[in-house]
């Protein structure tokens, strides 16, 4: 996996844990749809630190624990 479909993936699993949908998600985001869908569709490949900041907030969790979970940690990443 990219880094990019990690984070689409992670996204999506924490949506459904959640029970909301990724249009919900932009809105708690305080973001644009189009920002969002540029994410889930793999047309970003590196989410600035700011916007995975609002996501995280979004979520009601940290960037941290955005970011902390086995496929991340896992993972050795090339550049894309």
């Amino acid at each position: 996996m990219t880094y990019s479909e990690i984070i689409v993936f992670r996204l999506k699993k924490l949506c459904e844990q959640k029970g909301i949908s990724i249009n919900k998600l932009a809105t708690l985001s305080g973001m644009t749809q189009s920002t969002l869908d540029n994410i889930m569709k793999g047309n970003t490949k590196n989410p600035k630190l700011k916007t995975l900041h609002k996501l995280a907030m979004g979520l009601n969790m940290t960037v941290s624990e955005l970011l902390d979970f086995p496929e991340m940690n896992e993972t050795l990443f090339d550049d894309e």
